[in-house]
């Protein structure tokens, strides 16, 4: 099973990640996130990060699990190649997930910059499930 791919779009980058549910899906999400940015093969898992987001919907918690992730890189300058999403509730209308995600430090000598990435957003977002995968669908704002 393919993780993510790169989908056609004239201006942003357009991802369509997949798992087997909803939570390996987020992870292929957020590895293709940082695979715009980088070549994640060369970012060691030496750091690990806690990262909680939260929503009303999946499209929602898809956006906030992405957004804390460019602020982690944005604020902290760290990049990311490892993500385990070890929490999914659902509670009261909402939805949270509390996941670790593992990298270092960008450190240009070791690592390619792509491309820079400014946001997530909710244009052309999707969730949906089929012949047992869950599919995320999201643009980044390059």
């Amino acid at each position: 099973m393919k993780r993510f791919e790169f989908l056609e779009h004239t201006a942003d980058i357009y991802i369509a990640s997949y798992g087997r549910d909803f939570k390996e899906a987020l992870e292929n999400a957020a590895t293709a996130l940082f695979e715009v940015m980088t070549d994640t093969e060369k970012v060691s898992p030496s750091v690990v990060r806690e990262i909680e987001a939260e929503g009303h919907d999946e499209k929602s918690l898809l956006y906030d699990w992405l957004e804390k992730l460019i602020i982690e890189f944005e604020t902290e300058g760290l990049l990311f190649s490892k993500f385990e999403v070890y929490e999914l509730r659902k509670r009261d209308g909402s939805l949270s997930l509390k996941a670790k995600a593992f990298g270092e430090p960008f450190d240009p000598s070791k690592h390619v910059q792509k491309v820079g990435v400014k946001a997530i957003t909710y244009h052309r977002m999707e969730v949906s499930r089929e012949d047992g995968l869950t599919i995320l669908k999201f643009i980044l704002d390059i």
